[in-house]
């Protein structure tokens, strides 16, 4: 039988929560959907836009998560996925691997993309580099 004490019902609207500076990188906004606290943990489901244009990216990482998903909603961005350089535009979703090495390096201004991850306090782990960045496109 399903243990309906695990999770709880959650309905978050626009108006609830409001996008944050204060998440993973500077350079984005994040905007929580409350999966977090109705998962209890097990899962974070979060909007994400671009704030700044891009400068420097997010630097050769990788995620402590058993499950990661990045649907883009609007826009496009540019990551390095190990050696191979992948443009994620709006309407695509991507499923990051466990331990996938990855850098997010260019995004259009109006990037906004549902970011999915399993657990909600995954963590994120600077490693080293996998092969060399292209250099973000100006902003006009």
């Amino acid at each position: 039988m399903l243990d309906r004490t695990a999770t709880k019902f959650s309905h978050v609207k626009p108006t609830d929560t409001h996008f944050r500076s204060d998440g993973l990188r500077d350079f984005f906004l994040y905007r929580d959907l409350g999966i977090a606290e109705a998962t209890n943990g097990k899962v974070i489901a979060q909007l994400v836009i671009a704030n700044n244009a891009p400068e420097k990216g997010t630097g050769w990482h990788r995620h402590e998560a058993e499950f990661h998903i990045v649907i883009m909603l609007r826009g496009w961005a540019k990551f390095m996925y190990e050696d191979q350089e992948t443009l994620v535009s709006a309407g695509d979703c991507v499923h990051q691997r466990p331990g996938v090495r990855h850098f997010l390096f260019d995004y259009s201004p109006d990037m906004e993309y549902l970011e999915v991850v399993g657990p909600a306090d995954f963590k994120t782990i600077d490693v080293d580099p996998v092969c060399d960045i292209p250099a973000p496109k100006a902003w006009f």
